[in-house]
């Protein structure tokens, strides 16, 4: 199984009164990540894979350290843990480098593609889910089952 591997600068202004990185700026590091790993690697071809609109239907994060400003970029490491009909599970762990052991942050997000001309969720395209499966940790995945 791939990761996708995004390096996040820190800002000074994501700092809290605590002096460290405040809980909800990792919603944004987790958002910086997901659309660089969507969107950025899509198909070059002018395929319209992941062009479209989605939506976050779910977070889930585990705060396991504190993280504290510093001039070097954390690594957030992405994959995919489930692919659905219409929904996908994302997973990352913010670290300090790649292949450290020093986790700072582990989360999921559940992603939902969306329609946006009908208002409505869409199903992932068979090129999404092709791309998606070099991404998939296979133990955890239920690939095969639908989910609406």
């Amino acid at each position: 199984m791939a990761r996708h591997i995004y390096s996040c600068p820190l800002r000074w202004s994501d700092m809290d009164a605590f002096g460290h990185v405040n809980n909800v700026v990792f919603l944004r590091y987790l958002e910086e990540a997901r659309i660089d790993f969507m969107f950025r690697l899509r198909p070059k071809d002018g395929s319209p894979s992941f062009s479209g609109g989605s939506v976050v239907a779910r977070h889930e994060i585990d705060y396991v350290l504190p993280l504290v400003h510093r001039h070097e970029p954390v690594v957030i490491e992405s994959w995919v843990t489930r692919i659905g009909a219409a929904s996908l599970t994302i997973a990352y762990e913010i670290k300090d480098a790649e292949g450290s052991s020093q986790v700072y942050v582990r989360a999921s997000t559940v992603v939902v593609p969306y329609n946006l001309e009908a208002g409505r969720p869409r199903r992932i395209t068979e090129e999404e889910r092709s791309h998606l499966r070099r991404y998939l940790d296979g133990a955890d995945s239920d690939e095969g089952v639908l989910v609406a």
